[in-house]
């Protein structure tokens, strides 16, 4: 008669699992540890291999390789190095057409006989295309075909059937990471050139947007004359909903600009505020800034002397003192830009 199986606890489960867990990510830490020595010539090689690639990375796999191949080709991508995945069993059906001879293909397979990945090798060979390979067998059909193989061979995997890819995977994606960083160095890639890919990012807005995109220009920048009344100069202000208003002199040069601070302190100042010109109480050296500066730089220049606004002058290397807009601290935070 069997015995019946023994009914474990929640509390047994818990610990249960966290065996597990802690098993599995020494397992598959340990697979990314052992690699380290691994990584010599043939690393090297493929770096230049792709560095010297006239067009763009092709990286293809199936299953969970495939999925992999998805993450590895992004990050390539995104850091300068121009990739995309091919899906190998969609490939041989037409999407092969995509693949040129200036080319290279990144191909990912474990055990490195997948049928379908070895099914577009012909067309490989054919066009000339180089091969990189990252496989776990060195002596299987994929490696003998490569230029370069890269070695991302497990001793076990995480799994408890030892079946499912899970140290593997892991491997292979720390691996095409490696190989993504290394590219990066050797192309010089800076955080400018990050930003260029990431536009909607917090780097890419902080390194990319420019004050001429955020700025208060043409009809919506608020301006008075020398002559103006203040009543006109604080209807100005009003209606431009800015806080500030521009007084310029009889050339549109900048005289100077008149804040919401600047009108509190006239009416201390002149109990009939309304009987004065804006010359007289106007700020004459404004805090101001270039149309083609940095928005980051812009905001960081408002919170060091404690302003809310900068009047924006013409790019760098115009030398005019009409000014091309007004930008708020509310425009550059609305945008995203810290």
């Amino acid at each position: 008669m069997a015995k019946p199986k023994k009914v474990l606890s929640k509390t047994d489960w818990a610990r249960a699992s966290i065996r597990t867990a802690r098993r599995t990510l020494s397992i598959e830490s340990d697979a990314v540890a052992a690699m380290r020595d691994r990584v010599g010539e043939s690393f090297a090689k493929a770096v230049e291999l792709i560095y010297a690639c006239g067009a763009k990375v092709i990286v293809t796999g199936m299953g969970k390789s495939g999925l992999i191949c998805q993450k590895i080709a992004s990050t390539l991508a995104s850091t300068g190095t121009p990739a995309f995945f091919l899906h190998p069993a969609e490939g041989v059906h037409g999407d092969l057409g995509a693949m040129t001879a200036r080319d290279v293909v990144l191909a990912i397979s474990n055990s490195g006989e997948t049928e379908e990945v070895l099914r577009i090798l012909p067309v490989i060979r054919r066009m000339g295309v180089p091969l990189v390979a990252m496989t776990g067998k060195g002596d299987s059909t994929l490696a003998r075909a490569a230029n370069v193989v890269l070695d991302v061979s497990v001793k076990e995997e995480a799994c408890v059937l030892d079946l499912a890819p899970t140290a593997s995977t892991t491997a292979t994606l720390a691996m095409g990471d490696a190989l993504a960083v290394a590219l990066m160095e050797r192309r010089g890639f800076k955080d400018e050139d990050f930003a260029l890919f990431h536009p909607a990012g917090p780097l890419g807005k902080k390194l990319l947007l420019r004050v001429e995109d955020l700025m208060h220009g043409g009809k919506s920048l608020p301006a008075v004359g020398l002559d103006a009344t203040m009543k006109e100069a604080l209807l100005e202000i009003s209606s431009k909903r800015l806080g500030i208003t521009c007084v310029l002199d009889k050339r549109g040069s900048l005289a100077g600009v008149i804040t919401d601070g600047d009108l509190r302190r006239g009416i201390e100042r002149f109990p009939n505020l309304f009987d004065h010109k804006p010359r007289e109480i106007m700020t004459r050296t404004p805090k101001f800034t270039t149309a083609d500066a940095l928005a980051a730089t812009a905001l960081a220049l408002m919170e060091e002397h404690a302003v809310t606004n900068l009047v924006v002058f013409p790019p760098k290397g115009k030398k005019s003192r009409k000014p091309a807009g007004i930008i708020h601290i509310h425009d550059i935070l609305k945008a995203g830009v810290s």
